[in-house]
């Protein structure tokens, strides 16, 4: 028995010596895209303050063209969706990948180069926009200029996971790492083929909105989904310390979203110019996307059984769960709105708007920041410098997405029955909708003090502030019966 624990004392040491090697390979290339990210954050926020207030207040800020509401809110999505979400999503596929496959990161001095392209092109995506440079296509407003430096530095990310995936000992291939290559693949493939058929050598006609809708949509569910179910992955056996419930669910999972996601952006035209059977394929697509969803639903729950009391301590574990849970009623709303009857009320409303935040933020956003949570501390060998900051972000983010995704969502919904109603003014239209965009910029205020804690506990943390992490985990509050 002596023996026995003394092999046992020695295995986990060895292991925590490879982890602490692996950290330490990969710390400076991950917090530069880390603290990249939250920069981008905190520009993306005020933008969408900007924008938010203006729908209610339309001469809030007048006398510049750079704030009008058009280029503000362009340049709120090229912040938050190239600045940090990408960038924070590059942070954990590199992160992630290292750990699972027990391999240190190669020549990690390149993905510094690849980090300042990628902020480059979103410095050029940003500003070019705000100085009136846009290129007026969802999701790819940026000027033309901004894509080579996306292409490179995105190539070199993706280059980097696979080399490091090749360099693994670990033999097992964990579900998380399916996501990661899955996304580091599809990416890639969106971004250029979208880039040469729009801009570089572009189709003519109705194939244009049709490639833009193909390409949105799949950035959430072909780049960002893949990361934010995979970090979940990851994040919930290891915070609760057991298995996943079910690795052959994971995989129907993977498989399932791989095969019916690429072809669901089709019904945001829904009664455009578009071929009959694209909508219907596209209807068909949505509807099948019930079966990942269940199947990462059923796993995540079944491995949290037993353990949701830890959410009244672990910061990280509770982000990821509301993120997870995000995931599954954002998804099913999204399958809904692929119907015919259901577009033809939530179309061109702010039910969209509400749609698209439910699933950016309070799905993706949400478990990359308990990734943040999780990994951030592991880089730097310090803790958080107080849980009272963590309890605001959580608390000002989650109702603040809330009070955002619901007011949205049911003023949105009446104002598409009215706007369908030919005996209803457009001005009462107009006039209704007015509380709901007061109350969005409320919630907006609410996110962006949430962001506010949450860069501030980033950078101390960073900067050496915290505590060391042989002190223990910054918790919510003390697990009973155990001592401070």
């Amino acid at each position: 028995m002596a023996a026995t624990a003394e092999l046992s004392q020695y295995d986990r040491a060895k292991s925590a010596a490879e982890r602490a090697a692996i950290d330490a390979s990969c710390r400076g290339p991950v917090l530069f895209f880390a603290s990249a990210a939250v920069v981008w954050l905190l520009v993306g926020s005020l933008l969408a303050l900007v924008a938010s207030v203006k729908l209610h207040s339309p001469y809030f800020l007048t006398g510049t063209a750079e704030l009008t509401f058009g280029r503000a809110r362009m340049a709120h999505l090229q912040a938050v969706a190239l600045g940090w979400a990408t960038l924070a999503s590059m942070a954990a596929c590199l992160w992630q990948m290292c750990r699972l496959s027990r391999a240190e990161l190669p020549y990690p001095k390149l993905l510094y180069l690849a980090g300042a392209l990628w902020n480059v092109g979103v410095c050029i995506a940003v500003f070019g926009v705000l100085l009136g440079a846009g290129q007026s296509v969802e999701w790819l407003d940026a000027p033309p200029a901004a894509a080579p430096f996306f292409v490179t530095g995105l190539g070199i990310v993706s280059a980097w996971v696979v080399a490091v995936f090749r360099r693994r000992r670990e033999a097992h291939v964990y579900v998380t790492q399916w996501y990661i290559f899955g996304a580091v693949f599809w990416f890639p493939w969106l971004y250029l083929v979208a880039q040469f058929v729009i801009f570089w050598m572009p189709v003519t006609g109705v194939v244009q909105p049709i490639v833009n809708w193909w390409f949105g949509h799949n950035v959430l569910g072909l780049w960002f989904t893949p990361i934010a179910v995979g970090t979940a992955y990851y994040l919930i056996p290891k915070i609760i310390g057991r298995p996943v419930h079910s690795y052959y669910l994971s995989i129907i999972g993977f498989w399932s979203l791989a095969l019916f996601y690429a072809w669901a952006g089709m019904h945001h035209l829904i009664g455009g110019p578009i071929p009959a059977w694209l909508a219907t394929a596209s209807t068909v697509g949505s509807m099948m996307m019930i079966i990942p969803v269940l199947a990462v639903a059923i796993n995540h729950h079944m491995t949290m059984l037993g353990h949701f009391h830890r959410l009244r301590y672990s910061p990280a574990l509770r982000f990821t769960v509301f993120g997870a849970i995000s995931y599954t009623l954002v998804s099913f709303q999204g399958s809904l709105m692929s119907l015919k009857w259901y577009s033809e009320t939530a179309h061109f409303t702010h039910y969209i708007v509400a749609h698209a935040h439910f699933g950016a933020y309070a799905f993706v956003t949400m478990i990359l920041f308990g990734l943040f949570y999780y990994m951030v501390p592991r880089l730097t060998g310090r803790e958080w410098v107080s849980s009272r900051l963590i309890r605001v972000h959580f608390w000002c983010t989650s109702i603040g997405i809330t009070a955002y995704v619901v007011g949205l969502s049911v003023g949105g919904w009446w104002q598409g029955v009215m706007m369908n109603n030919p005996d209803v003014p457009f001005a009462r239209i107009v006039l209704y909708t007015q509380p709901h965009l007061l109350g969005r910029s409320l919630a907006g205020v609410l996110l962006t003090v949430g962001h506010l804690a949450f860069a501030v506990s980033f950078a101390a943390n960073v900067g050496g502030w915290g505590r060391r992490r042989s002190s223990g985990p910054t918790l919510f509050a003390q697990p009973a019966g155990q001592k401070t």
